[in-house]
């Protein structure tokens, strides 16, 4: 496969491990079970937004990229049935930072590309790392994916995905 464009069908037998966020694993410093999140079958039928970003807790991601979308989380979820932010980090980080920024509902699902293997499908990686991009599907077709040239959050910002939402 390569990029991803509007148009697209988003691939089939993609997913995500992310933690189920639970009253138990509600602590920054609970780990819980992870578990699969199916992004293909979840998308047919849903307006999803992926975020990738190159890793959780680094200086863009958390100050710049992330922080953009939690501050108009009210204003996607209007029109997004599911937020998935991905990274290369495992789940239990990915979890950890979510519950950092707040968030210990599945109101934005923080999860793992798993060696970045969804990325490397796309060719969208920083080396081993995941790239920083955003995907729009809307009932299993793609409407958006623009990945960012370096060092910037314009094209996968929050503004950007809103305006194709």
């Amino acid at each position: 496969m390569s990029a991803l464009k509007a148009g697209d069908d988003f691939p089939a037998d993609v997913s995500f491990l992310y933690v189920k966020p639970t009253p138990e694993t509600s602590d920054v410093l609970a780990c819980g079970i992870p578990t699969k999140f199916d992004a293909s079958g979840e998308f047919k039928n849903k307006k999803a937004v992926i975020v990738s970003v190159p890793g959780a807790f680094t200086p863009t991601c958390q100050n710049t990229h992330i922080t953009g979308y939690l501050s108009k989380l009210s204003e996607l979820k209007a029109k997004a049935d599911v937020v998935i932010v991905i990274a290369f980090n495992d789940p239990f980080v990915m979890a950890a930072w979510g519950k950092a920024n707040g968030i210990k509902d599945e109101s934005v699902i923080f999860a793992t590309d798993n060696e970045a293997a969804f990325s490397k499908t796309l060719g969208w990686t920083l080396g081993a790392r995941t790239a920083r991009y955003a995907i729009v599907v809307d009932n299993g077709k793609v409407v958006y994916a623009e990945k960012e040239p370096a060092g910037d959050v314009g094209v996968s910002g929050v503004d950007a995905v809103l305006s194709k939402l």
